[in-house]
């Protein structure tokens, strides 16, 4: 009873408006600081590497996904770290510190007077810049390590009876990271082209650093100032701990009884009745349920992660995406969905990623269509001479030079004098609004769907391994990258496509086959109850989200 009075004590501490625990409102205004430090970041950071440090395309490449990737592996770390020790608030706190130091690190090393002893405006010592971006090595486990672990909080400041509303912001939430990701994407750049240095005006890296660091700074101050206001959830003991060593158990227990002899159970981790509590193998049931799920999921983030490869065009383009889900995430919200259910379609939480998951694959073959006209609309000249003169020109100075080419009758691209491609930019369009609705109905959906179905005390770490398939998918492309000898671009994005329409066939099938659970429902009989109920077999149109 104690127990209870002091958790309605806490909830009620949260002011609500216009429906929602005031609460949520700085935790928004966090997310939008944090959002625009990270997106403003990563927008130049390819350009950082390539231009700055001076590292070749592959390198750079291969440094950002991997960047990418750790950056999403991290929030096993926080959620482990939250779950079982710290709590979610102060693993935030402490987290956002090591990210917003990293960030500072970065700014301060992009400065290129440090090392810029004969002032000619190139660093003379490359390899103290290089070392400086540790500081992005130094602030991967604050990037997304705290990641997960809001989004348990989020969920965490909703009452029972504001389930909808719970079921609505995850909505919210991804519009206000898309809004600091637009905004990031536009002003970054700007900042970077901007010139600046003490003795001679270079390409300003520092201040596109800078800013994203000042934000996350505002972020972190924003997400203090709301602490008397959180519902804060104890830590409840080293769960991950727990979990591994029941499992372990269960598994040798089961090993141990694998004759015949033995009646067989129900399931597999029935086995650890023995020495572990029902409960905790009721919520471990549920935790491998969700994971199961997520095994084909990498092949999504492994198409989206690459949608900047399907610019052809400017840097501006970047904003399409954004710009493109702030539009649609409220006409789904409040058209689609409601249609859909007035309709009487059960179009339930997993219907949706797959869906999700076919609409990224149609992405990537519309890219490759556009890719096949802008291959039919480039020009070249064959020479039948091994020795020819190119003549370039430098404003109105004309420069004549003789080449001799390495091979014989070998096949140039002319770029000053001839059209490079017909092409028009809109043609984009299509493959952009596929993508964006594809992370809409899968992403949105499957972070709502990861916090419905975890227990209490495991949110974050189902949170964190949503993250992780991120993470695995950017791991993918890197292989990809290293392995795959495809000359043709289309040729790739139809690979891509291919093994995605596959991923989503099997996942439809897991999909169909999954038992929604109401994990408070479970937990509050002590994990003795049968909460196999599938609802995707039922005539509920409306499915726990």
């Amino acid at each position: 009873m104690a127990d209870q009075e002091e958790v309605k004590k806490k909830k009620g501490t949260n002011i609500v408006v216009c429906g929602y625990p005031l609460s949520i409102f700085f935790i928004v205004v966090n997310e939008f600081c944090e959002r625009f430090s990270y997106y403003g970041m990563r927008a130049v950071l390819v350009l950082y590497f390539r231009y700055f440090l001076r590292w070749d395309d592959d390198t750079a490449t291969s440094i950002y996904h991997t960047f990418v990737a750790l950056c999403y592996l991290t929030p096993i770390l926080g959620a482990i770290v939250a779950d079982s020790w710290l709590g979610k608030f102060k693993t935030i706190i402490y987290l956002s510190i090591v990210y917003a130091v990293g960030q500072i690190i970065m700014a301060i090393s992009a400065i290129h007077d440090i090392t810029d002893t004969d002032r000619d405006g190139v660093p003379d010592n490359m390899t103290l810049h290089r070392s400086g971006h540790g500081g992005s090595v130094t602030h991967r486990p604050g990037d997304r390590g705290h990641q997960a672990v809001r989004g348990g909080l989020r969920g965490d400041q909703f009452q029972d009876h504001q389930e909808r509303q719970r079921s609505t912001f995850f909505s919210v939430f991804y519009l206000c990271i898309n809004a600091g990701s637009l905004l990031s994407t536009i002003i970054t750049p700007i900042l970077r082209a901007q010139e600046c240095g003490i003795y001679v005006q270079k390409q300003c890296y520092s201040l596109a650093f800078g800013v994203p660091a000042a934000l996350m700074v505002v972020a972190l101050v924003v997400f203090i100032a709301g602490s008397g206001m959180y519902y804060k959830a104890q830590p409840q003991g080293n769960i991950m701990l727990d979990v591994c060593k029941c499992i372990w158990f269960a598994v040798k227990n089961r090993f141990r009884h694998r004759s015949k002899q033995y009646p067989k159970k129900a399931h597999w981790m029935d086995w650890a009745e023995d020495k572990y509590e029902k409960l905790l193998i009721a919520q471990i049931k549920m935790v491998l349920k969700v994971l199961f799920l997520y095994i084909p999921l990498p092949m999504f983030w492994t198409l989206f992660d690459q949608k900047g490869f399907l610019i052809l065009q400017p840097d501006q383009m970047q904003t399409v995406n954004p710009i493109l889900i702030l539009t649609l995430v409220p006409i789904m919200d409040s058209v689609v969905y409601p249609l859909i259910r007035k309709c009487g379609l059960n179009f339930s939480p997993l219907k949706r990623m797959t869906v999700g998951m076919f609409l990224a694959a149609m992405a990537f073959v519309a890219a490759a269509l556009v890719q096949i006209e802008i291959d039919a609309s480039e020009e070249y000249f064959t020479f039948d001479e091994d020795a020819i003169v190119v003549s370039t020109f430098m404003g109105n100075a004309s420069i004549i030079q003789n080449v001799t080419l390495a091979m014989g009758k070998p096949s140039i691209a002319v770029a000053e004098d001839i059209k490079p491609n017909s092409v028009h930019m809109a043609l984009q369009i299509p493959q952009y609004f596929l993508i964006t609705a594809g992370e809409v109905v899968f992403s949105v959906t499957g972070l709502e769907f990861s916090y419905s179905q975890a227990p209490s005390n495991m949110k974050a770490v189902l949170q964190a391994g949503w993250l992780f398939t991120v993470a695995i998918g950017n791991f993918i492309v890197l292989i990809v990258a290293e392995l795959a000898q495809i000359p043709e671009q289309w040729a790739e994005y139809v690979l891509f496509a291919s093994l995605l329409v596959a991923v989503c066939f099997i996942f439809s099938i897991m999909a169909h086959f999954y038992t929604y659970m109401d994990p408070a429902e479970i937990e509050a009989q002590g994990g003795h109850c049968d909460f196999r109920v599938h609802l995707e077999r039922t005539s509920n149109p409306n499915p726990p989200p």
